[in-house]
């Protein structure tokens, strides 16, 4: 329970320090991470990455599904994450790098690109500018049929940066659907996005 405790704790001095960087008012709960990777149909899957992973809740729920032969990596922008995430997870490998970057970080792993994009990333902390220049590299950095997977706050979604951000998303992804809402703090749910 201590430990919970400071993980919460650090979380949100994170987010006080990098509002932008880290726009999430709370880590992400469990149930959250069990519905995102059950949508993801890892099974399927060759190469992911996780963009925005911040403490690693949907890391050890991806760790704890993936196969040896699968390719998986994250990219984490904040220093106090990843160092976190060496931390929890010593074998995984960590790019200390934007989103935009998710090409190069692909070119480092010998790929081209990946089937399987999940992130924590906080949309609505970004302008449209910034959140069309991030799903366009993820967009091209999926293979054709390949799923684009985050999530969005409930009722945050229906404020204008939220109906951007769905905007966005079903002007790029052939097709976009949406779970229901799952206990998160706030609410939450998963947008499967298909390429």
């Amino acid at each position: 329970m201590a430990s919970k405790i400071i993980n919460f704790v650090s979380f949100i001095k994170q987010t006080i320090k990098n509002p932008q960087i880290n726009g999430a008012v709370a880590p992400s709960s469990k149930k959250l991470a069990l519905l995102i990777v059950k949508e993801a149909n890892l099974n399927t899957s060759k190469t992911i990455v996780e963009i925005g992973p911040g403490n690693g809740i949907f890391t050890g729920e991806i760790l704890k599904r993936i196969k040896k032969k699968n390719k998986f990596f994250v990219i984490e922008i904040n220093d106090f994450f990843v160092n976190e995430l060496k931390n929890k997870y010593p074998d995984l490998l960590i790019f200390h790098d934007t989103a935009e970057n998710i090409d190069k970080c692909l070119k480092t792993i010998d790929q081209k690109k990946c089937d399987r994009v999940i992130s924590g990333l906080p949309w609505t902390a970004f302008d449209e500018k910034m959140q069309k220049d991030i799903i366009t590299k993820i967009y091209n950095s999926l293979e054709i049929g390949g799923m684009f997977l985050t999530f969005s706050y409930f009722p945050l979604n229906n404020l204008p940066d939220g109906k951007n951000f769905k905007n966005i998303l079903e002007s790029f992804f052939k097709e976009v659907k949406k779970t229901k809402v799952v206990s998160n703090f706030p609410p939450a749910f998963v947008y499967i996005c298909i390429k």
